[in-house]
């Protein structure tokens, strides 16, 4: 059976500012299970991985309105909370979808550590912001008492910032694939996995550091040799010029013109740059196809109807 590995973002599980909750989340994920089942029936092997910024942005925010009678939630804490509690929802909803098609297969999760270097530039210029806004003067605090890097933001107020570090292993990459040739549905890697490093004692240590969740899938991709990588987001296909006038939808692309129109700066850093950077990075590792789509249209993307299709 083929394996596809499909990214989908933390961003999809809320739909709009009016659906929060964790009962919205929930209900978004039984959405993307019906399409996941769909690709089960369809003869597919299917990993699952996850982005988790605005959970963790939530959890963060109940660790300082507590911070009066509770203790601090470290990032990588932060990191291991959402990929059980959002692997939870994904485990139900798969389950449930596949009751209801007679489908016997069951899902698991994989609290996932991901390895990376310690001396990654990131470390020396951290770029990820998390957490809440701020006034400057808070800023100011936080960064003298907790030693945080601050970036002021569009006149929106003061976020701290943390490293953003390249995926080198998945630690746990032996387990997750015994489950797919187990014929499980995977739920790994989620958020980009929780940052650790390898101490010279050989013993692993948690950093507060953010892993792109994209950079992740790809690596996940390449090490569980999937067939294809998918990464679902908020757009039907990839464009060139995206929103304005001349925008040109894109239904296929070779590794060479990705690179092209990456360099081009056609794909802008906070959106759709990383994740092509991702299939690239996919690609040049062997892999044997990418595919970029909206979660509705997984299965049609998957019969060539719609999506953008990368090969090498």
């Amino acid at each position: 059976m083929p394996v596809a590995v499909i990214a989908v973002g933390g961003n999809s599980l809320i739909l709009d500012e009016k659906h929060k909750t964790v009962a919205d989340q929930y209900a978004a994920t039984v959405e993307t299970s019906k399409h996941i089942a769909g690709m089960l029936q369809a003869g597919w092997n299917v990993v699952l991985t996850h982005g988790n910024g605005p959970q963790v942005g939530f959890i963060l925010r109940r660790s300082e309105l507590a911070l009066h009678e509770l203790h601090p939630v470290p990032l990588d804490y932060c990191g291991a909370d959402t990929q059980g509690a959002i692997g939870y929802m994904f485990q139900r909803a798969l389950r449930n979808e596949f009751r209801a098609r007679k489908i016997t297969r069951q899902a698991a999760t994989i609290v996932t550590q991901v390895l990376v270097d310690r001396n990654d530039p990131a470390f020396q210029n951290p770029t990820k912001p998390i957490g809440s806004f701020m006034n400057a003067e808070l800023a100011a605090r936080k960064r003298a008492e907790e030693g945080w890097q601050m970036v002021e933001d569009a006149g929106r107020g003061w976020r701290r910032v943390v490293p953003s570090p390249l995926p080198k292993a998945i630690v746990e990459r032996d387990a997750i694939e015994q489950l797919i040739r187990a014929g499980f549905v995977v739920i790994c890697a989620g958020g980009g996995g929780i940052p650790v490093y390898q101490a010279e004692d050989g013993n692993l240590v948690g950093l507060e550091a953010v892993i792109d969740k994209d950079f992740a899938g790809s690596l996940l991709a390449s090490s569980v040799n999937a067939d294809l990588f998918l990464i679902s987001t908020a757009v039907e296909k990839v464009a060139l010029n995206f929103n304005k006038p001349n925008q040109q939808w894109l239904d296929q692309l070779t590794l060479a013109q990705a690179k092209e129109y990456l360099a081009q700066g056609h794909f802008h850093k906070g959106s759709m740059g990383p994740k092509i950077q991702a299939v690239v990075s996919f690609l040049e590792r062997g892999g044997k196809q990418a595919l970029i789509t909206n979660p509705e249209n997984l299965e049609r993307a998957l019969n060539g109807e719609t999506g953008t299709r990368i090969t090498p």
